[in-house]
């Protein structure tokens, strides 16, 4: 047991075993109408209490591990909470009428806490009471009545052990957290009640004068029993990858509190206490051995086993990483935002369908109770969160689900009812680039938006040219468009409504777009790579000048051109845009650069002519599309 042994320290409680009762003034009846709640309650009185400030020893531990001082009484119960790891509460005995009754009240009883709200209790709450009323929920909160006040002069302490379960429901109908909870949601120790209790009535007497005036009242009808598990030394050493010492097994487990009933060459039989409520298995057992032993002292090994494993294409993770990695390199910070979000934001609204909405059974908050239909409004949140902090030129990317109600209703199958989907966010602000003498500011706005999509779309391999323009337009967006291929939507990008930003007091545009990454997978999944020689003969650039209605958009001539280019026509650029007195009112005028390639061949005026005469026919014909001479 190399090393092992020499780390064994022995842990030296609080002496409990001078606790005596003083006097029998004050006794209290306890009656516990729910074990299965309530495994174990016990409670003692003490009285002729002086409540006041706590000594400064006891102010300055509890400040030094984060718990605000509030008076001697209240201060020792949280004192004992971290001390043993057992929740107490203190009741002004002047409330319990010599009586505690633990049980469920009716489903909806109003019950006052002490943040003073007051709540409805459900079915399944476990009640602390008096004869005529509840004082307490249990394992939770107290109530404004029998708390303990300047003017109390005794009190009923309880150390109880409350069912994980039950505590964990009444702790998130309430939405209430506490310390108390918190330990008892985890599962506490029911053999330490009594132990704990007579510390902490120990502690009173000392600090805030007073006597014990009752005898310990402990009501546990079923003590719980230890958990039995057989640990065989050959598994433990086939389970790490190696051997570990008998003898350092041994001496690790008796450290951590857990006994060994029966002891042979191959193994132990051992007691688990119910404090460890995680160990339940041999698993947990090694696990227990191991974080002792050391995890740096396993041998790695020389040989590395692996399985074959096989990768639907398109890759989704790595089209991920790619699209990640281009936007990141462009500038772009990636946000993960909460899937939790807040209802009022689908309220009220034209935004989106507040029937489609995923509500949340048991919500953490009014905040976070719904799942959300979108990456926008949390999103937003992070802009405003920045732009309230005076980082005013923004540029996020998220990946992240959104969910919503299908409204099929099918029973036997929820997986039905519900749809999930992968969504990209991206969201700009303010300047692109930051400020410089060089060159002069570069607000964002949406052609500078649309270049960074498009150049993430083109890292997929998806082709730009075959995606066409959707007339339906989000109302979130004040201008924007939407595109499609093969009647999926593929993404929307516009800047988003004055109306929708002043919801998060937002005061400068801000641009979105929103890329369905379900869809792009479905898309690049036919897409194949093929390679073409690098062209051997020249390009050539021809440029025309367009008078256009104004409703006419770039996206259908470049949607026009490339359709009657086929093979000729490479690129397309909108260069200049004019609209003033020279032109007509309603007009716009387009300048648009066209470069030609001929794979096999130099391309001659004439075949360049005959091109661009046929363009324009094509313009004019489907746009009405004039050119300017």
């Amino acid at each position: 047991a190399r090393g092992v042994e020499n780390r064994v320290v022995e842990v030296s409680m609080p002496d409990t075993e001078v606790f005596k009762v003083d006097n029998h003034s004050f006794p209290v009846e306890v009656i516990v109408e729910d074990t299965a709640a309530c495994p174990r309650y016990s409670g003692i009185t003490v009285s002729g209490v002086k409540v006041a400030p706590s000594p400064e020893w006891l102010v300055n531990r509890l400040k030094a591990i984060g718990v605000r001082p509030i008076n001697n009484i209240v201060d020792i119960t949280n004192y004992i909470l971290f001390e043993y790891g057992q929740p107490l509460h203190a009741f002004d005995a002047a409330v319990t009428g010599n009586k505690v009754i633990v049980k469920k009240l009716a489903e909806g009883t109003p019950f006052v806490t002490l943040d003073q709200a007051e709540r409805k209790l459900g079915a399944g709450d476990l009640m602390i009471c008096n004869a005529q009323e509840p004082m307490c929920i249990a394992g939770v909160f107290g109530g404004t009545k029998s708390g303990v006040t300047e003017s109390t002069t005794a009190v009923f302490l309880e150390s109880a052990c409350f069912n994980p379960v039950s505590v964990r429901k009444t702790s998130r109908l309430h939405v209430l957290k506490t310390d108390a909870s918190f330990r008892f949601e985890r599962g506490t120790d029911p053999e330490i009640t009594v132990t704990a209790l007579k510390r902490a009535a120990m502690l009173i007497r000392e600090i805030a004068g007073g006597e014990i005036s009752s005898e310990i009242v402990d009501v546990y009808p079923v003590p719980v029993e230890h958990r039995k598990i057989s640990l065989s030394y050959e598994y433990v050493n086939r389970f790490v990858g190696q051997d570990i010492p008998a003898a350092d097994i041994k001496v690790i487990l008796k450290g951590l509190g857990i006994k060994t009933l029966e002891e042979t060459e191959s193994g132990l039989e051992l007691a688990v206490p119910p404090f460890k409520v995680d160990v339940t298995g041999v698993a947990d057992v090694i696990e227990e051995v191991l974080r002792i032993y050391g995890y740096n002292k396993i041998d790695a090994g020389d040989s590395l086993h692996s399985s074959i494993s096989y990768h639907q294409r398109p890759d989704r993770e790595k089209l991920q990483n790619m699209m990640a990695d281009f936007l990141t390199n462009n500038g772009f910070n990636e946000i993960l935002t909460n899937s939790l979000s807040s209802s009022a934001y689908y309220e009220g609204n034209a935004w989106f369908e507040q029937e489609k909405s995923v509500k949340i059974l048991n919500p953490l908050s009014r905040e976070l109770d719904t799942m959300r239909q979108t990456l926008l409004f949390s999103g937003l949140e992070s802009v405003a969160h920045n732009l309230n902090r005076r980082q005013l030129n923004l540029k996020f990317y998220e990946f992240g689900f959104v969910y919503e109600l299908t409204g099929a209703n099918v029973k036997g199958n929820v997986t039905k009812n519900y749809k999930e989907q992968k969504l990209l966010s991206l969201f700009t602000t303010g300047s692109d680039s930051p400020e410089s003498w060089l060159s002069s500011e570069l607000k964002t706005d949406f052609y500078l938006l649309r270049s960074y999509v498009t150049g993430a779309l083109k890292k997929t391999g998806i082709d730009m040219a075959r995606l066409q323009t959707s007339g339906s337009l989000p109302p979130f967006f004040a201008a924007g468009e939407v595109y499609q291929l093969n009647g999926k939507a593929i993404y929307c990008i516009g800047r988003l409504h004055e109306k929708l930003l002043k919801q998060f007091g937002i005061n400068q545009p801000v641009f979105y777009a929103g890329i369905h990454f379900d869809n792009l997978v479905q898309a690049v999944k036919s897409h194949t790579v093929t390679y073409h020689e690098v062209p051997k003969f020249p390009e050539v650039r021809r440029d025309l000048a367009l008078v256009l209605d104004q409703t006419v958009k770039y996206a259908e001539l470049e949607a026009i051109a490339f359709k009657a280019g086929k093979q000729l026509l490479k690129r397309v650029n909108l260069f200049d845009v004019y609209q003033g007195d020279k032109i007509e009112a309603g007009k716009k005028s387009y300048a648009i650069s066209f470069i030609l390639q001929d794979d096999f061949k130099t391309l001659t005026d004439k075949d360049i002519d005959k091109f661009m005469e046929r363009l324009s026919d094509v313009f004019e014909k489907e746009t009405g599309a004039k050119v300017r001479r």
